[in-house]
């Protein structure tokens, strides 16, 4: 059984606030998990069954696998540094073939990072507020070495922030008491991310589709796409005109005078910025 998941909003800052549940978040893919008279089923939060790809997730230790939906998401986590790496996770969502899939189940396993649980013994629980649906799921699901209820905290968003931030973690989920669970973005629950600030360089754009291409000591960091305002675009656009060296495909090059400052979150094992965000232009 599917249901389509509650997704979260923005928010800039952390805050304190007796109100709010405040968790991790964690780096890696959503996922809802069905389990029908033990059977599992896997599914990212567009509905494309993952099942195969996770077999060291089919073993579910909860207290009765009659009907239950869990959410969570799954991720990998390095034992020898103990980071959560989004890269390997994903690594692990592309592959296809048998072999390779059982090969990394062993060597590079995931870990399911359960938020909530949807439903259970053919009972809905999404219109039950967030606190008894924790207090549920953490009755009835165990946690190994695969498996793992995500903590929380009553209140304090701030000191888990900056918890967040001294371990270099993408940011924290404050989410409201009282919410029922509803299948599109709510502000009722809220992101707040932990970002890499960044100085680059822009060496050129993209024709066929906004983007920037960035780049940071003369090697290639990414394109900016996101929040660039459209004044700045034009700004950029009427400035580019007279720095272009050339073309290439859907690419056009320009000296890479005009210099911004972007957030992220984090650098890819490539040396680029992960989903670049515009913050301003540097003069």
């Amino acid at each position: 059984m599917f249901y389509t998941p509650m997704l979260l909003n923005k928010r800039e800052n952390p805050f304190d606030d007796d109100r709010y549940l405040y968790e991790p978040k964690v780096d890696g893919h959503r996922l809802l998990l069905s389990m029908d008279n033990g059977k599992v089923r896997l599914f990212t939060r567009h509905q494309f069954e993952v099942t195969a790809q996770y077999p060291e997730l089919h073993n579910v230790p909860i207290d009765d696998p009659s009907d239950v939906v869990l959410d969570g998401e799954v991720a990998y986590v390095n034992p020898e540094t103990g980071d959560i790496e989004f890269e390997t996770v994903m690594e692990r969502f592309h592959k296809r073939k048998y072999i390779e899939i059982r090969q990394a189940s062993v060597n590079k396993p995931v870990v399911y990072y359960a938020f909530d649980i949807l439903r259970y013994k053919g009972e809905d629980m999404r219109n039950k507020p967030l606190t008894e649906r924790k207090a549920l799921l953490e009755r009835v699901l165990t946690n190994n070495s695969y498996y793992n209820r995500v903590f929380y905290v009553d209140g304090a968003g701030i000191s888990l922030f900056q918890l967040m931030k001294e371990r270099g973690l993408e940011g924290i989920v404050a989410k409201r008491k009282e919410s029922v669970y509803v299948g599109r973005r709510s502000e009722n629950w809220l992101k707040i991310i932990n970002y890499t600030y960044a100085n680059v360089e822009i060496a050129g754009y993209r024709r066929s589709q906004f983007g920037w291409l960035a780049q940071q000591n003369g090697k290639p960091a990414g394109i900016i796409e996101l929040a660039v305002p459209a004044a700045h675009k034009q700004a950029f656009y009427g400035v580019a005109k007279a720095l272009k060296t050339g073309e290439k495909g859907d690419f056009v090059y320009v000296e890479p005078r005009i210099r911004a400052r972007v957030r992220s979150r984090g650098w890819t094992r490539n040396g680029l910025l992960r989903s670049p965000e515009f913050v301003e232009f540097l003069i």
